[in-house]
């Protein structure tokens, strides 16, 4: 194909460069390399493991490729796009490291193979089993969301998101809530990481996928048997027709001298002399092209991993180290720090609690108190009754007797109504006399109500001075706890000033309890609210919070750092088994909502895998125990 610009000299090259979580776009000189170009695309983002990727692009015949490092970018068939007027690159890893956790040390690198491998796991390339997407689901989330905060979570905030590859929800007759529950449940357990740490889990479960890190090709046999060829970072894999989790036989890179092709045939000679070469064809020269190529790269980087690293790795896992140590530390000060924040806010809603409790204590008695004044006029009142009452006993006496002396005075001047006067007379006295009796009860209740309305105001003055006792013995109390919460605020805030602010509003307390004694009840709503001002001045956290310093040596931060990673390896031991069970508790849990005319032929496959008990490890290892020779004549006899 000619270059688009071959006839004007001086002109710019346009290409843009497309990786997962962004675009890139470049002015190359017309001679540029390909080695010119992803190095600069390397030094754009900022990746020094750039031994892992390429660029990819469609040719010109409609074939993916990769750009080779030592042709000019215009000279390699790249389709143009936008009117014939830029060159367009994808940024993929090519090779994947047999170990993530050991091998990848840079955040970049270990978020490209994030971003690519979730994808592949979506885009259904790699395989993943429901439950085990469940959980990789959860580290997606935990990416993009930080760790589970229950007061910023809420129910459908994953529902928007493409978290679970199509194959798997299709299988099960569940709705995006079901789903979303599930993988919550996973979310909510994780412990709080760092963003890294959770695309590094993610990428440890990730590489035990079956098709994880494995490039395919359709090949043929001898007997023209089809079968699918994967080249992976440990080797050749050949897969039958029908099943790409479960290899035939393997080749080791370190078992394999030569790799070359002629035409369609390729041919593989081994370190083994003895045993003849493993030949195997495709369907075109540009399928070979391509596996020679990813098995070139797969075995350089296979040797390289068993040599003593280079200087360059070297100085890069000693930066990543001091790195990741001195995250570590900020993480470990910071958790420090949240820790006293949440006991001293703890505090502050203990305080307050006590608070509300003496505050309906205060209440209480003073309702008593109320109640005990009601009891008083209830006395008062009855004392006035009954002395009216005796008044009117009295003046009714005074009038019998009146009426009593007339009566005599008229019996002597009428002798002939002396028996009637006389009969009147004595039932006068004895009206007379009952009056008497009557008066008589009536100044012994009397004396009996002035004796209760002495007692009732002695109660009165008791109920009066239990309340100021009770009162200044609750202040007390709470001024010694507010002075201690105070102290653990100095220690982790330093702040002098709040200490002064505590102290100075407890001595106005207790002055105020003592003018409060002096002046009886009329002073209880003063010095209830002046309390509730002081328990909201002598708060555990003042405003201007600002965490203390620590200095820390080299061996402390040592000692900090192997303390971490002990912790951090004996939660995974430990949790390891744990996660098995729940993986094996989520597939009971959604198997009843299986459909299962909706099952590929890889979830069969995969069945039949945990079945027999079998892995991607256990299936490599069996494969290998095998001699060279026994594994060709086994492929070329399929």
């Amino acid at each position: 194909m000619m270059s688009p610009f071959g006839s004007k000299k001086n002109r710019s090259l346009p290409v843009r460069v497309s990786t997962f979580d962004s675009e890139l776009e470049f002015e190359l000189e017309t001679r540029s390399t390909g080695q010119e170009l992803f190095d600069l695309v390397c030094r754009t983002i900022g990746l020094r493991e750039s031994w892992y990727f390429g660029l990819q692009y469609v040719d010109t015949r409609n074939n993916v490729s990769w750009l080779k490092m030592d042709k000019k970018v215009k000279d390699q068939r790249v389709e143009l796009h936008a009117n014939n007027s830029i060159y367009v690159f994808s940024f993929y890893a090519k090779f994947f490291p047999e170990n993530v956790s050991e091998e990848l040390i840079q955040e970049i690198t270990q978020h490209l193979f994030f971003l690519q491998v979730k994808q592949s796991i979506l885009s259904m390339d790699i395989y993943c089993r429901p439950e085990a997407s469940v959980l990789l689901a959860s580290y997606a989330v935990h990416v993009q969301y930080g760790p589970y905060d229950y007061e910023t979570y809420k129910d459908g905030m994953l529902a928007g998101g493409e978290l679970l590859p199509k194959g798997v929800t299709d299988q099960y007759q569940m709705t995006p809530e079901m789903w979303e529950e599930r993988i919550k449940t996973w979310y909510m357990d994780h412990e709080p990481m760092t963003r890294d740490e959770v695309e590094m889990e993610y990428l440890k479960i990730a590489q035990d996928l079956d098709m994880y890190g494995v490039n395919y090709f359709p090949i043929t046999n001898k007997n023209k048997t089809k079968l699918w060829l994967g080249v992976t970072a440990v080797g050749l894999n050949i897969y039958d027709e029908r099943d790409k989790l479960t290899p035939k036989t393997t080749f080791q890179w370190n078992e394999i001298r030569h790799v070359s092709f002629d035409d369609k045939k390729f041919t593989i000679r081994l370190v083994d002399a003895k045993v003849s070469n493993f030949i195997f064809y495709s369907q075109d020269l540009h399928i070979n092209k391509m596996i020679l190529d990813l098995c070139k790269g797969n075995h350089d980087l296979y040797m390289r991993r068993r040599k003593p690293d280079t200087m360059e790795i070297q100085q890069m896992k000693a930066q990543a180290k001091e790195e990741k140590q001195r995250r570590q530390i900020e993480r470990k000060k910071f958790i420090r720090e949240k820790q006293l924040r949440e006991k001293a806010e703890h505090e502050r809603y203990e305080l307050e609690k006590r608070l509300e409790h003496l505050q309906d204590e205060m209440r209480m008695a003073s309702d008593a108190l109320r109640r005990s004044e009601e009891t008083k006029e209830l006395y008062f009142e009855k004392s006035r009754v009954n002395e009216e009452q005796m008044q009117l006993t009295e003046c009714k006496a005074n009038h019998f007797k009146t009426e009593m002396d007339r009566l005599r005075e008229r019996q002597m001047k009428v002798e002939r109504e002396k028996h009637d006067l006389e009969k009147k007379i004595r039932d006068a006295d004895f009206y007379m006399l009952q009056l008497t009796v009557e008066n008589d009860k009536r100044e012994a209740e009397t004396e009996k109500l002035k004796k209760e309305l002495i007692c009732a105001k002695m109660a009165e003055r008791e109920a009066t001075a239990r309340l100021l006792n009770f009162l200044n013995s609750g202040r007390k109390s709470s001024t010694d706890s507010l002075l201690t919460a105070s102290t653990v605020s100095q220690a982790n805030v330093n702040n002098a000033s709040s200490i002064a602010a505590i102290s100075t509003p407890s001595l106005t307390t207790s002055s105020s309890t003592n003018d409060m004694e002096t002046a009886g009840g009329a002073e209880l709503t003063t010095t209830a609210s002046h309390y509730i001002v002081m328990g909201d001045n002598s708060s555990g956290i003042s405003d201007d919070f600002e965490p203390k310093e620590f200095i820390l040596t080299d061996n402390e931060m040592e000692q900090i750092t192997n303390e971490m990673e002990r912790s951090h390896l004996e939660y995974l031991r430990k949790s390891k088994k744990q996660v098995q069970n729940q993986l094996q508790t989520l597939r009971s849990e959604i198997a009843p909502h299986k459909i299962e005319q909706n099952q590929s032929n890889l979830d069969i496959l995969s069945e039949a895998q945990i079945k027999a008990g079998e892995n991607k490890y256990s299936t490599l290892k069996k494969l290998k125990s095998g001699s060279t020779k026994a594994r060709v004549a086994f492929f070329e006899e399929l």
